[in-house]
C-alpha cells in the first residue's frame, strides 16, 4: 500500500463546533459527548490553568480522534447527530454550569468524558465529576490513574471507590475500538460501573488517529501538535506505570499512519509535533517511520520538526540517530534518573549505564539535536550530600542542554506503590501532591525537608548564569543558533522560579479564578481577591522579566566573546 493511498482512504481532519447552545439537528437526536482534561490544584488550592498552555494534550487528541470516528461510522444510529466538545483546563477551565445547562436541554443527551486522568488530577477530575453527577449526567472516567490502580487490585484505591459511590463509570485501558460500545451504552442510559479493557489491547495500525481541532491547539504556546506512533515499554523501571497500562509489548502505528497524522495537522497549521511514545527507540516501526517522515521534508518539502522521548541506550540502535535528526528530531528527551549505579540497579533500570552517558548525549549533539533529560532525586541511597555531588558531575562532565529534575513519586500503578502499600509504609493520601516537586513516601535517608530542600537547590544550583554560559557556548562551539535554546530555559526555569510549578504544567500568563478553588478551601471574598491577583500579577511579570533579562544578558555575553566558538 502507497502512502498515499493510506492517506486518502481515512477521514477529513474533525472541527469543533462551537459551544453555543444546544444543537439545532432538524429533527434529528442530539448527542453531545463532552472531552474534559482536568488539571490539577496549585499548594494554595487554585486550579493550575494558563491563558497558553505549554502543549497540546495527547490523551485529549487521542480521545477527540476515536470519538470521531465513532461518530463518522454511524453506528450510533442513523438519526443522532453526535457533537464533540474539547476543554482542556491546562488553558481553558471547564464551564460546568454551561455543560450541565446544554446538556439538561430538552432533546438533548450527552455524556461528560474525563479523560487521561494522571494521579495528580483525581482530586479536580472527582470535584467535576460531584458536579455534573449532583445535576444527573452520565460520567466517564479514564486514564493513566485508572489504568494503573486497577491493574494493582490488590492496592486499595479510597480515591476510585469515592467516583464509584458518586456514580461515575471508570473506563481502564485503551480504546481506540471500544469506545463505540461505551458511547452507545451512554445514548441508550446503560452504562456500567466500569469498562475494563486492561487485558486486550489494542493493535493501533489503522486505529483512528490523535487530533486535536485547531480552536483547541490555538491555546497552547506555538504551532505545536501530538501524536503516539507506538505504546508499551520493553523495560521493567518501579517507579514507572506505563507498562501497568500500556505493557510491555511494542504496538506501533504504520508509517503510513504517521504520514496521515502529520499531514493533517499540517493542514491546519501545525508546524512542530512532539511524539509521546514513552520510549520511541523501541518502537518496532521506528526505521519505517523515520524513513517516511524524512521521505516527506526531502521529496515534498513539507517544513516539520519534532521531538523524541527515547532510553539512555538508543545511540546503540544502529543508524537511528543519524535518521532521527534526518527526519526532523530538534528536541529528544533523555531518562538519564540517578549518575549512582546501584539506584538505577534498585529501580529496574539496567538498561541506563552511566559509563555510556557522555557518549549517548554526544551521539545525539553531533547531529544538533537539543538535548533534554530527567534527573530523579530521592532514590533510597540518595543523601543531600550525594545529591550536590551529582549535580556537580551534571554539570562539569555531561554536555546537556536543559536538564529537568523530578522527586521519586510513587504513582499509583508502579512497582514501587505495590510495594510500599504491602509493606504498610506512609504514602501521601492527597493525590493532587503526586505532582513530582512534593514528597509522597517516606525517604530513608532524608526528612521531607532535606528532600524537598535538595531538590530546590538542585534547580537553583544547575541553573546558574555561569552554568547557563557555559550551555550556551557548547552550542555556540558546534556552529548552531541559541535563540530557541534560550526559549527552552526560560520555559523550565520560569516554571519553577517564578510560577512555583513544575515545568510540564506551566503555560504564559496564569488564569486564576476565585471560584477555582479546592472545595475544602475557603473561597476568598471578591475583595480579598482582587488584592491578592493584584499583588501577585505584577510579581509574576516582574520575575518574567528579569528572569528573560538574565538569559538575555548571558547570551550577550557568549556573542560577544570573539573566543566563543572555542
Amino acid at each position: 500500500m502507497t502512502a498515499a493511498s493510506e492517506v486518502t482512504s481515512l477521514p477529513e481532519p474533525p472541527t469543533q463546533k462551537p459551544w453555543s447552545g444546544a444543537s439545532r439537528s432538524g429533527g434529528r437526536r442530539p448527542f453531545r459527548v463532552v472531552l474534559i482534561k482536568p488539571s490539577r490544584y496549585d499548594d494554595e488550592g487554585y486550579l493550575v490553568s494558563w491563558f497558553r498552555s505549554a502543549f497540546p494534550n495527547p490523551s485529549l487528541a487521542c480521545l477527540h480522534g476515536i470519538t470521531t470516528a465513532v461518530a463518522a461510522s454511524g453506528r450510533l444510529g442513523p438519526d443522532v447527530d453526535v457533537s464533540i466538545d474539547v476543554f482542556d483546563e491546562a488553558n481553558r477551565p471547564a464551564p460546568v454550569r454551561s455543560v450541565v445547562r446544554e446538556l439538561q436541554a430538552p432533546g438533548v443527551r450527552g455524556v461528560v468524558c474525563l479523560v487521561g486522568v494522571l494521579s495528580t488530577q483525581v482530586p479536580r477530575a472527582l470535584d467535576l465529576a460531584r458536579a455534573f453527577r449532583k445535576a444527573g449526567l452520565p460520567v466517564l472516567m479514564g486514564g493513566p490513574h485508572v489504568g494503573g490502580s486497577l491493574s494493582m487490585p490488590e492496592v486499595p484505591d479510597r480515591d476510585l471507590d469515592v467516583a464509584t459511590e458518586l456514580g461515575v463509570t471508570l473506563v481502564a485501558g485503551e480504546v481506540e475500538k471500544r469506545l463505540g460500545d461505551v458511547l452507545e451504552d451512554a445514548l441508550h442510559g446503560r452504562l456500567k460501573p466500569l469498562y475494563d479493557f486492561l487485558g486486550n489491547r489494542p493493535d493501533l495500525r489503522g486505529t483512528a488517529w490523535p487530533f486535536l481541532p485547531p480552536l483547541s491547539r490555538a491555546r497552547t504556546l506555538g504551532r505545536i501538535a501530538t501524536f503516539d506512533a507506538g505504546r508499551g515499554c520493553p523495560f521493567a523501571c518501579t517507579f514507572c506505570t506505563v507498562i501497568s497500562v500500556q505493557g510491555h509489548e511494542s504496538r506501533c502505528r504504520s508509517a503510513d499512519d504517521v504520514e496521515a497524522i502529520v499531514r493533517a495537522n499540517l493542514s491546519t497549521g501545525a508546524r512542530r509535533f512532539f511524539v509521546t511514545d514513552d520510549n520511541f527507540a523501541r518502537n518496532r516501526n521506528w526505521e519505517e517511520i523515520l524513513d517516511r517522515l524524512a521521505l516527506l521534508r526531502r521529496r515534498d518539502g513539507l517544513a516539520f520538526s519534532f521531538s523524541l522521548q527515547v532510553d539512555c541506550a538508543s545511540h546503540r540502535v544502529p543508524r537511528f540517530v543519524e535518521k532521527a535528526a534526518e527526519a526532523g528530531c530538534q528536541t529528544v528527551f533523555i531518562g538519564l534518573e540517578s549518575l549512582d549505579a546501584a539506584a538505577l540497579e534498585g529501580a529496574g533500570k539496567r538498561h541506563n549505564r552511566v559509563s555510556e552517558y557522555h557518549e549517548t548525549v554526544l551521539a545525539w549533539r553531533r547531529f544538533h539535536v537539543v538535548v533534554q533529560a530527567n534527573y530523579i532525586i530521592g532514590f533510597p541511597t540518595d543523601t543531600v550530600d550525594s545529591v550536590r555531588r551529582h549535580i556537580e558531575i551534571l554539570k562539569r562532565e555531561l554536555p546537556i542542554d536543559v536538564v529537568s529534575f523530578a522527586m521519586l513519586t510513587p504513582l499509583p500503578g508502579s512497582a514501587d506503590h505495590r510495594a510500599l502499600s504491602g509493606r504498610g509504609e506512609w504514602l501521601e493520601p492527597d493525590l493532587n501532591r503526586y505532582d513530582y516537586a512534593h514528597p509522597c513516601r517516606r525517604h530513608p535517608l532524608m526528612s521531607s525537608e532535606e528532600w524537598t530542600g535538595v531538590f530546590r537547590e538542585a534547580w537553583r544550583s544547575y541553573y546558574t548564569p555561569e552554568h547557563i554560559e557555559t550551555i550556551l557556548r557548547r552550542r555556540y562551539a558546534e556552529g548552531q543558533g541559541t535563540g530557541k535554546l534560550v526559549g527552552q530555559l526560560f520555559w523550565f526555569l520560569s516554571a519553577i522560579r517564578v510560577e512555583g510549578v513544575y515545568p510540564h504544567d506551566s503555560g504564559l500568563v496564569r488564569r486564576k479564578r476565585r471560584t477555582d478553588r479546592r472545595p475544602d478551601l475557603p473561597t476568598e471574598t471578591r475583595l480579598g481577591f482582587a488584592l491578592r491577583r493584584a499583588r501577585e500579577v505584577p510579581a509574576e511579570l516582574v520575575g518574567l522579566a528579569r528572569l528573560w533579562r538574565e538569559l538575555r544578558r548571558v547570551e550577550k555575553r557568549v556573542h560577544r566573546d570573539l573566543d566563543r566558538t572555542a
